[in-house]
C-alpha cells in the first residue's frame, strides 16, 4: 500500500479543514514547498496536493504551488480542486500533475468526465468519491447528491476508471480513525484501486486499511499535528 501524505491548499498556505468545513481551517505552514521538500526527505514518492480555493471557486486557483513542487521536487503529485474545464485539466498537467482527481464532474456531467477518461487515460485521470453517509458530495463538498458511492465507483470501474480516491467526510481532519467498514464494503464489490482518506491517526490503522485491500492510504492532519511522524513513516515506506 503506498503511503501519500495531503497538502491542502487555501490562500497559497497549507491549512486542514474539520470535516470539509472553510470555517474551521488550521494553518500549518506558509510555504507548501518547503513541507513538500520535507516529505521528500524522508522518503515519501507522492503527494496529493488539493486547491481548497479552486473548489470554492470552481476553478483552479493554486496552479503556481502545482507547478513549484513539480519542478523542485521528484513527487509525483495527484492533484484535484477546482477541474472542471479542459482548459484546468492541461494547466494542472502543464504544470506537473501526475494525475487529476475529478468528482464534481463525474458526479454531474458524466459525459464529460468519460471523453477526459477517453483522451486522457485511466493513468492520469482518478475519480474522486468523497461521501457523507455514503452519499458522493461535490462542489468542494458543499452540495451533496442522492449517489450512494458504492454504485458510482463501481459503475465508473465498469467503464474504466482503475484508481479512485475516496474519503468519508465526517472523518476528514477529526484524527477518529478511518472508514473502515466503508472501505472493505466497498472492496467487496469492485476492484478498483482504492485509496482511503479521511481520518487516519495512527500507524495502526494503515495497517489495517492495507489488510483491507486498499491501494493507498492518504494521511494529512496527522503529519501536521504529529500523531504519525515522518521518521515512522519513512521507516514504512
Amino acid at each position: 500500500m503506498t503511503i501519500i501524505p495531503a497538502m491542502d491548499i487555501l490562500g497559497g498556505r497549507c491549512v486542514r479543514l474539520a470535516q470539509g468545513d472553510y470555517a474551521r481551517q488550521n494553518i500549518y505552514a506558509a510555504e507548501p514547498l518547503e513541507v513538500a521538500k520535507s516529505f521528500e526527505a524522508h522518503g515519501l514518492k507522492r503527494l496529493h496536493l488539493v486547491d481548497l480555493d479552486g473548489a470554492r471557486s470552481r476553478e483552479t486557483v493554486n496552479y503556481k504551488v502545482l507547478e513549484q513542487i513539480a519542478r523542485y521536487t521528484c513527487l509525483e503529485v495527484d492533484f484535484s480542486g477546482g477541474l472542471k474545464t479542459e482548459a484546468s485539466l492541461q494547466t494542472a498537467f502543464g504544470c506537473g500533475a501526475a494525475h487529476v482527481v475529478i468528482g464534481s464532474i463525474a458526479a454531474q456531467d458524466p459525459e464529460r468526465f468519460l471523453e477526459w477518461l477517453a483522451q486522457y487515460g485511466a493513468d492520469k485521470i482518478w475519480l474522486s468519491a468523497d461521501c457523507r453517509q455514503r452519499r458522493i458530495a461535490t462542489q468542494g463538498w458543499l452540495e451533496h447528491t442522492e449517489l450512494d458511492v458504492i454504485g458510482f465507483l463501481s459503475t465508473y470501474y465498469e467503464k474504466g476508471i482503475r484508481t479512485a480516491i475516496c474519503t468519508d467526510i465526517s472523518k476528514d481532519g477529526m484524527l477518529s480513525g478511518p472508514a473502515l467498514k466503508l472501505y472493505q464494503d466497498i472492496m467487496k464489490h469492485t476492484a478498483i484501486n482504492l485509496v482511503a482518506s479521511g481520518g487516519i491517526a495512527s500507524v495502526e490503522e494503515l495497517q489495517a486499511l492495507e489488510a483491507a485491500g486498499c491501494s493507498g492510504a492518504i494521511i494529512g492532519k496527522a503529519i501536521y499535528e504529529g500523531n504519525i511522524t515522518l521518521k515512522e513513516l519513512e521507516s514504512l515506506c
